[in-house]
């Protein structure tokens, strides 16, 4: 692997602070890690075969990539309305003040509740956008007065029920590593 250098990188969930190595990914990563966006755990000869080299320096690599963190789990993409009913409400959060505690403390409360699948930081007009899932409205109704009764600096909420889900994928890992287009505009 060409370009290995060591760094640190700051872990979200609560661990501590660790040196990792930071690969630098070529086309062949980039198909690895594709492959396994798209269909979860593979078996090596399987992983081999999408990616278009021999198994032993595919699994290699893949050991190598998950060893470096860019793999963070693998999961399953569970059709949720065949098994239950439920409710899912965006909210857009504004805190009143914007310093370090603050944040750390709005963050915490959201790691908190898994209620809450999806959260956001954001700049611009509202702090964080999170998506919500619960059984019923009268829970997500609840989960909202659990926020504003713990004192968490909240300034202002919105709520979006979501009807329906138009669109929900992962990036292209391929489109996004690639070149930058160049400006087309005459």
């Amino acid at each position: 692997m060409v370009g290995e250098s060591r760094t640190r990188i700051p872990f979200s969930d609560g661990e501590s602070d660790d040196t990792v190595k930071k690969l630098a990914l070529d086309a062949t990563d980039i198909r690895i890690l594709s492959a396994v966006q798209s269909h979860g755990q593979l078996s090596k000869s399987r992983l081999s075969e999408i990616v278009n080299i021999s198994a032993t320096p595919c699994w290699a690599r893949l050991d190598r990539l998950k060893a470096a963190g860019y793999i963070r789990g693998y999961h399953a993409d569970i059709v949720l309305e065949r098994v239950c009913d439920f409710t899912q409400v965006m909210v857009t959060v504004s805190l009143t003040h914007h310093r370090k505690a603050d944040f750390e403390r709005f963050e915490s409360w959201v790691c908190r509740n898994e209620e809450i699948t999806d959260c956001v930081a954001t700049g611009g007009g509202m702090d964080y956008v999170m998506k919500i899932v619960c059984q019923t409205l009268a829970a997500f109704q609840t989960l909202m007065q659990d926020m504003t009764d713990a004192e968490l600096g909240v300034d202002r909420y919105m709520t979006y029920i979501a009807t329906r889900v138009v669109k929900a994928t992962r990036p292209n890992i391929a489109k996004l590593a690639g070149p930058v287009p160049r400006d087309r505009t005459v």
